[in-house]
């Protein structure tokens, strides 16, 4: 399991609009539907994406992220007329060991929002998801 973090580039809030959020969400989910990973846990923030994740079989970390983001840029792209740089090079990665507590880790993720003083309340935020909801 892995807890990744990508950033826009620039660290431009393209996430900030509603719109072009729910591509990002959109494809994540495709990418869950269709068993490249199994989601565990993820906020998009404005210009920076966390995400807990299980590999699907046969996939590896590096092929799962460049395919995310290149079909979200894509996709946020689609009706632009200016294409714009999504995201940045590389993504941290954080591969869980056995003894840390996968909802711990879940929640912190869940908190960023809370954190950044973007919300009072999580259930504020529109963009993320746990699977123990």
């Amino acid at each position: 399991m892995y807890l990744v973090t990508t950033v826009t580039a620039a660290r431009r809030k393209l996430f900030a609009d509603f719109t072009t959020a729910r591509r990002v969400i959109a494809e994540m989910r495709r990418m869950h539907e269709g068993g490249n990973v199994i989601s565990m846990a993820w906020v998009l923030m404005p210009d920076h994406l966390h995400w807990l994740f299980q590999l699907g079989e046969s996939q590896t970390l590096a092929r799962t992220m460049q395919g995310f983001k290149g079909r979200s840029a894509r996709a946020i792209n689609r009706d632009a007329t200016l294409q714009l740089e999504i995201w940045q090079r590389g993504y941290h990665d954080h591969a869980l060991r056995t003894e840390e507590d996968v909802q711990d880790v879940a929640r912190y993720i869940a908190a960023n929002p809370l954190r950044a003083s973007l919300v009072q309340h999580l259930g504020d935020y529109p963009h993320w998801d746990a699977v123990w909801l």
